[in-house]
């Protein structure tokens, strides 16, 4: 039996459809995304397929050059350092480092300042006010002069330095989930829930929540590059992860002795650096700019 519809429903895209259909009309957000894939893969995929481990030592293998210098060779394709360890090694695995905690840190920053902005955004009086007061204090300093404050005070290390990063980076999703929530309470649909007699948790969890995603995901990738710039930093200052792990701001430090004989040994960490938070960055502005033309439209 033929069935027959009287009515056409419109299919109508959902929000992440049309800001993904956004994002790909700006062709530099693409390609800065599809850089952003290629380290991911690199990270997850490198430490399997690499023939040397990253503390492996070669003394009859020092500072060999790149393989299109003339007296580089396959082997080492981004040559080695001043105590024979392949430069590509410990790229990949500074790089998984670097990258892979830095997206730990922001992850668990964003959950404790959305918490706490959260209850800010939606409280009013004294705590509210001395809360916002010591938030905006603390947004005047720079993240990587926090860190190293806490790490100075607490000492040099691996989980020293992700605490004091952690903690810096927190006050910024306070900060724009204060702000975005304190929006949001003034809006009618909350203020009928109110009225339905929904609590405060409620209407933060099913109501104010969902629409914070985006501006989550925005802010994210912002804070990312700049975790990844701090981590690498307190690396380069021997205040966080230290030898011989790799790591690429640890990298840098370890290879300014050798810099003028053997450039590569800072090239390598450096460029991964750069391309990175580029990248990142990149991502980040053009979501930015994908939500700003979708509400447009």
């Amino acid at each position: 039996m033929l069935k027959s519809s009287l009515y056409q429903e419109e299919q109508y895209p959902s929000p992440m459809s049309q800001t993904w259909q956004e994002f790909k009309k700006s062709h530099v957000a693409f390609v800065g995304l599809c850089a952003l894939i290629f380290f991911i893969v690199v990270i997850l995929v490198g430490p399997f397929v690499t023939p040397y481990s990253p503390v492996e030592q070669n003394t009859d293998a020092l500072l060999i050059p790149p393989a299109w210098a003339p007296n580089g060779g396959i082997s080492y394709m981004l040559g080695t350092d001043a105590l024979g360890r392949d430069v590509l090694t410990r790229v990949i695995y500074g790089s998984r480092v670097t990258f892979g905690i830095s997206i730990f840190l922001v992850l668990m920053a964003m959950l404790v300042g959305v918490f706490i902005g959260a209850f800010a955004g939606m409280n009013r009086g004294v705590r509210s006010s001395f809360l916002n007061h010591l938030l905006d204090s603390t947004m005047a300093i720079p993240t990587l002069l926090i860190a190293i404050i806490i790490v100075a005070i607490l000492g040099p290390g691996l989980v020293n330095s992700m605490w004091a990063i952690t903690l810096a980076l927190i006050p910024q999703f306070i900060h724009y989930t204060r702000d975005f929530v304190r929006a949001e309470m003034e809006k009618e649909y909350v203020i009928a829930a109110r009225l339905d007699g929904a609590s405060s948790m409620h209407i933060f969890i099913h109501s104010i929540l969902p629409n914070m995603i985006e501006m989550l995901v925005v802010q994210g990738t912002l804070a990312l590059s700049i975790a990844i710039l701090d981590i690498s930093a307190l690396g380069f200052l021997s205040l966080g992860v230290q030898a011989p792990v790799a790591e690429l701001g640890a990298m840098l430090s370890e290879g300014l002795d050798v810099a003028y004989i053997a450039p590569w040994s800072i090239a390598a960490p450096g460029a991964a650096i750069f391309l990175v938070i580029v990248s990142v960055n990149i991502v980040g502005d053009g979501l930015r700019s994908a939500l700003r033309n979708r509400l447009r439209h």
